[in-house]
């Protein structure tokens, strides 16, 4: 564990992990983990022979794309910054529930996949559904945010998974599991909600490529956003110049080597940090953020936390804290914020868990490379 700080939840979802069967050596929890459905959020789970649909969570392929531009902060006005760039990015690109009232084009999808390969996901009108929230940010705790670096140069960070792909896989793959587990016995407890798919299963194929499938999803739609979000950028600075992107997951199942055996690594959000790897590590709206070296630590199984964490549920977010005061905080950096009613307090500066706690917990684990600081934030 990198974290003192855990929820009942998570010990309880911790607790029941500790009893399964499949364990790999053992279960590493993140410094931002707290209690989620079935496996805390923030949980590095190694297992042996199946995979979990619920150790990879609602929203497989959920995970950060972040680049930095020539651009100096202190060159763009306020009337720019709200007028042409924040403006122009609400046109362009669909948040919350909302996606594009038309198809995108299918060249922005993934390339060389048997879509005929995709039964569950693609069922029931899916390719028109994939189409129009392609692009599209989503809802949650997903956003997009403007940033500057120690420097002074302009950052874009883009946090956004596969829309309603992943819902789609999860809820399908996760009842087919529990199908098969009660069909066979299995010693896994129900209510733990941990079934699992058998690796030597044509279930667990057809889940695999599906899963797979929405990785690959998940980063076109943040490249297209991104793609987008510079080209609105651009119109207010043509010449402005724009570094290759960092993308990483932080929501899915990888096969790895890790104490000398292969196994399958579930990260339900957790990063990778293998080492050298560049990564990223965001914090809550009105906290810096953070790209990484990962320092290849084998104790996490070569993993970080993928942000802040939690420190408090949604609904207690909207129901304790001061709308008036959360404002306050953003207000008094110079944040243009996405605050506007009670309801989205769930996405505040409090509701979240210190960043700097967080990363001085996992100093091990990966080495600052860039801070970065919030300028504007688009929430979902």
């Amino acid at each position: 564990m990198w974290t003192r700080e855990m929820d009942s939840l998570a010990w309880q979802q911790i607790t029941n992990i500790s009893k399964l069967p499949f364990i790999h050596h053992h279960v590493s929890l993140m410094a931002d983990g707290h209690g989620g459905s079935g496996v805390p959020i923030g949980c590095v789970l190694p297992v042996k022979g199946v995979v979990i649909p619920n150790a990879i969570g609602t929203d497989c392929g959920c995970g950060l794309r972040a680049v930095k531009s020539d651009i100096k902060v202190a060159d763009i006005t306020t009337d720019v910054l709200r007028k042409s760039i924040m403006r122009g990015i609400r046109k362009q690109i669909p948040v919350g529930d909302f996606a594009h009232k038309v198809n995108q084009s299918v060249d922005y999808l993934p390339q060389e996949w048997n879509m005929e390969n995709l039964p569950t996901l693609l069922s029931n009108n899916g390719i028109k559904k994939i189409l129009r929230q392609m692009g599209t940010l989503g809802g949650g705790n997903h956003f997009i945010e403007l940033q500057k670096d120690e420097e002074g140069y302009l950052w874009v960070m883009i946090h956004s998974g596969s829309r309603g792909l992943g819902g789609k896989l999860h809820q399908e793959y996760n009842q087919i599991a529990k199908n098969l587990n009660r069909k066979y016995f299995s010693v896994v407890p129900e209510e733990a909600d941990l079934a699992f798919l058998p690796q030597s299963s044509a279930e667990f194929r057809m889940f695999w490529y599906e899963m797979n499938y929405c990785l690959e999803w998940a980063k076109c739609n943040r490249k297209l956003m991104m793609d987008r979000i510079i080209d609105v950028i651009r119109e207010s600075f043509p010449d402005a110049t724009f570094d290759e992107p960092i993308d990483i997951h932080h929501n899915y199942a990888s096969i790895e080597e890790h104490y000398g055996k292969q196994c399958i690594v579930h990260r339900k959000g957790a990063a990778p940090a293998r080492e050298g790897e560049i990564g990223i590590i965001p914090g809550s709206m009105g906290t810096c953020s953070y790209i990484v070296k990962g320092l290849g630590k084998e104790e996490s199984f070569q993993s970080s936390s993928h942000g802040a964490g939690r420190a408090m549920s949604r609904g207690e977010a909207v129901a304790t804290l001061d709308m008036k005061h959360e404002i306050e905080m953003l207000e008094n950096q110079n944040i243009v914020h996405s605050i506007r009613n009670k309801n989205d307090l769930e996405e505040a500066t409090s509701a979240y868990k210190n960043i700097d706690i967080v990363m001085s917990n996992q100093k091990d684990l990966v080495e600052i490379v860039t801070k970065l600081l919030p300028i504007a934030v688009i929430k979902g």
